[in-house]
């Protein structure tokens, strides 16, 4: 991927607009409101800002490309843009930044109405040529949908209680027992990755087999899925007895399955790997899987306890788990240690299925692999597809 300033590779509105006299504000803003932006065409996307300011970059989170793309102006107007080059497919978030009275700030793009929202905030995001949201991942009158029941859990091993919300699946489905998906930042999941709705299709479509869905959160998260034993024990001899107890569960390792993204992936496979053989599933996607010579920064000491367990995992890996999906963003700065997880994890005995996404590290990305991830996951107990007209 690389950028381009050539006006010849620019679409025709945009070269037509430059290509004769300098255009009036009139003609910018009639130009303006015939399109929408990005201005998306095969091979990459077309920037567009129009302001009085003295630079306009994009930033995003696209690793191996420079993180700050420049825009150029359209002499005598206040028109930018930048022809950035993305491969079929691709979805990127990004910001702007803009630079005025010798400083500069970050904004969203105030030509493009598609936010993707994040506990920090929110970012715009480009849907490059190909690039579609997936249908599963929208609201189906026709999918009857499930109940979340908030409740909490009170633990010896972490300090106090936790929140977690229970998914059951919708009155009318496939009668117990269910299987049971254990969630790591299951709120997030709620709120960013639409994991109610995706759930609601997924058994709605016959794709994975009704389930209970155990929404966890953390209370100190860079201490609790950063390899923590406390953590694992809390989630093993504490949790998934309880919700067995409570809910009719298949109750055995054939109908466990645990998910994380980035460190809940982590946290995932070191829960898993403390007593192999209790999950027979694991959905981990983008992990921290830090270890030395992969890119982690050895200023960091909030990550030695990862790198540790990941250290000793890798030297002698343990069959924690049947199955394994394993995604992460072509773009990110993970996905080497990604990669690389792959080899480790089947010759520990383990089938695994390793998918890349041209995305980054966000929520959005791991939405949109659920829609694979959790039909292979459960696909030794999921119900015949239903047909549709």
């Amino acid at each position: 991927m690389k950028t381009r300033t050539d006006l010849n590779s620019i679409p025709p509105a945009l070269r037509q607009l430059v290509a004769g006299e300098i255009p009036d504000a009139s003609a910018i803003q009639a130009f303006l409101d015939r399109h929408t932006f990005p201005l998306v065409q095969e091979g990459g996307c077309i920037f567009v800002y129009r302001g009085d300011v003295e630079g306009v970059a994009l930033r995003h989170w696209i690793q191996g490309l420079p993180a700050r793309q420049p825009f150029q102006r359209i002499e005598g107007t206040d028109l930018w843009f930048l022809v950035l080059e993305l491969p079929e497919g691709s979805r990127v978030e990004y910001k702007l930044e803009i630079t005025e009275n010798g400083g500069s700030s970050l904004m969203e793009d105030p030509l493009n109405p598609l936010r993707a929202r994040d506990p920090f905030g929110a970012n715009s995001v480009c849907h490059a040529h190909g690039y579609q949201v997936p249908d599963w991942t929208r609201p189906d009158p026709e999918a009857p949908r499930g109940t979340l029941t908030e409740r909490s859990l009170r633990s010896r091993f972490l300090s106090g209680s936790r929140r977690l919300s229970v998914y059951s699946p919708a009155e009318g489905s496939r009668s117990g027992p269910y299987p049971l998906l254990v969630v790591h930042d299951g709120s997030d999941f709620l709120r960013y990755s639409a994991l109610r709705t995706v759930l609601d299709n997924l058994i709605h479509r016959r794709v994975i087999p009704p389930l209970v869905a155990a929404m966890i959160d953390p209370g100190e998260r860079l201490e609790e899925y950063a390899a923590s034993a406390a953590h694992a024990r809390s989630l093993l001899e504490e949790l998934v007895p309880t919700l067995e107890r409570r809910h009719p569960l298949i109750g055995a390792s054939r109908g466990r399955c645990l998910m994380g993204a980035s460190l809940g992936a982590v946290a995932s496979l070191h829960a898993a790997a403390q007593e192999p053989g209790f999950f027979s599933g694991l959905l981990l996607q983008s992990g921290t899987f830090v270890f030395p010579g992969a890119g982690r920064d050895t200023r960091d000491s909030s990550l030695d306890p990862v790198a540790r367990f990941m250290d000793g995992f890798r030297a002698a890996p343990q069959r924690a788990a049947d199955r394994v999906f394993l995604s992460c963003g072509a773009y990110e700065s993970l996905v080497r240690q990604n990669r690389a997880l792959v080899p480790v994890l089947k010759r520990a005995g383990m089938a695994v299925r390793y998918v890349e996404g041209l995305d980054g590290h966000n929520w959005e990305n791991w939405r949109d692999r659920l829609g694979e991830g959790l039909p292979w996951l459960f696909s030794t107990t999921r119900p015949a597809p239903r047909t549709h007209a």
